[in-house]
């Protein structure tokens, strides 16, 4: 089945949080990054605007500037709206409120939408569906990263999660995913399995990271060659 924008539920991060999430260090962002799934996150613009490297892939990246803007006003209330009806889902510290959330989270994807033709252009943004071959050669990237995509929709099924993985590993020296919960805020047996199955031939860490907003949703797995 062909990918669906009107199943998409655009809803873009910031480098700051990115650096959180990740816990990217100075050293990290002189490295080669890249982003899986990254949506209408502004990490790659402002950490492009640095002088980073980074390269974004997401299946959204077919579509044109004017439908990604349309499809992010058409579900801006919807996702607020469920926000809150859960706020006790989430950790209103940083973040205050629903107000300061939806700026947020509006200004990153804005960053996103007027950078995104110019990012095409420069090959910074690039379509693609995991888990399908990658058009980069074996460890081209330093570091890959998975922000609220991999391990998060468990419905995707265990073996959707270990090819993803697997792909991004032949790409990628090291992974890093956030968060290793599911939707509900829940470690599940998917998770653990997932885990459990690259532990045979990788390292395979958790670290707590220097972000929560979600509950129990504080740490990233790591897996390194």
């Amino acid at each position: 089945m062909a990918f669906q924008l009107n199943n998409v539920v655009p809803w873009g991060r910031n480098m700051e949080e990115y650096k959180s999430m990740f816990l990217l260090n100075e050293e990290d962002m002189k490295k080669k990054i890249a982003g899986f799934g990254d949506g209408p996150a502004s990490f790659n613009f402002e950490a492009h605007c640095l002088g980073c490297d980074i390269t974004s892939y997401d299946p959204i990246y077919q579509f044109n500037k004017e439908e990604l803007e349309k499809r992010i006003e058409d579900v801006r209330g919807t996702v607020m709206q469920q926000m809150s009806a859960n706020m006790d889902n989430y950790i209103w510290t940083k973040i205050r409120d629903l107000n300061q959330l939806e700026q947020i989270r509006m200004d990153a994807m804005k960053l996103f939408l007027d950078d995104f033709e110019v990012g095409l252009l420069e090959q910074r943004y690039r379509y693609h569906e995991l888990p399908n071959s990658l058009p980069v050669g074996d460890d081209y990237y330093d570091i890959g990263l998975s922000s609220h995509f991999l391990l998060l929709y468990t419905k995707l099924g265990f073996e959707f999660h270990v090819k993803s993985i697997g792909e991004m590993l032949r790409v990628c020296k090291e992974v890093r995913i956030f968060p290793i919960v599911d939707l509900d805020a829940c470690q599940t047996d998917m998770i653990s399995n997932v885990i459990d199955e690259f532990k045979k031939r990788y390292v395979v860490e958790l670290k707590a990271t220097n972000y929560q907003f979600q509950k129990n949703a504080n740490k990233m797995l790591v897996i390194r060659k």
